[in-house]
């Protein structure tokens, strides 16, 4: 387990990519796991119980959508389970990370310390994803980068769809 926690740090520190997670079946269900706890807790702090299990399955079904039709428009369907337990690994391990800084915003005492680590973890997040497609796809980091920027932008466009109104404060 703990090679597994060190393998997805790796990956956040562009030092390992997709190609070094094993593929695995249970593997992709421990961090479909582990991605789904990260982001109802993340969730959680400024929603309901419901209202967070909810978008944190809309969340794990955005990425692994995302994964399936990247890889198959790039004919590397083959890299499925590898590429989206890197997806959910860096996002459960990055969201861990937010947790501080989520509280903070949830709470009202978002301080501009606070508000600088949440924008560095964003950005580090969208660098990782893009890191993690350009390993998968075999294409440029410029293309991998925009890419990761559009799933991201999407995702929060349906995510607003899907959940109208949720503020984190009801």
């Amino acid at each position: 387990m703990l090679d597994i926690l060190k393998l997805i740090f790796d990956i956040c520190l562009f030092k390992k990519g997709p190609q070094d997670v094993p593929y695995s079946l249970p593997l992709l269900r421990l961090m479909l796991i582990a991605d789904a706890v990260a982001s109802f807790i993340m969730l959680f702090i400024g929603s309901q119980w419901l209202m967070a299990l909810l978008q944190a399955g809309v969340g794990i079904t955005l990425v692994l959508g995302f994964s399936w039709v990247t890889l198959y428009l790039g004919h590397r369907l083959e890299r499925f389970y590898q590429t989206s337990c890197a997806l959910l690994g860096t996002d459960a391990l990055i969201s861990f990370f937010a947790l501080p800084g989520t509280a903070a915003l949830m709470t009202g005492r978002m301080t501009l310390l606070a508000f600088s680590v949440m924008l560095g973890l964003m950005i580090w997040h969208w660098a990782v994803t893009g890191h993690i497609i350009r390993h998968a796809l075999g294409k440029t980091l410029l293309f991998s980068l925009g890419l990761a920027f559009l799933y991201i932008l999407v995702s929060y466009q349906v995510m607003a769809l899907v959940f109208p109104g949720v503020t984190g404060t009801e």
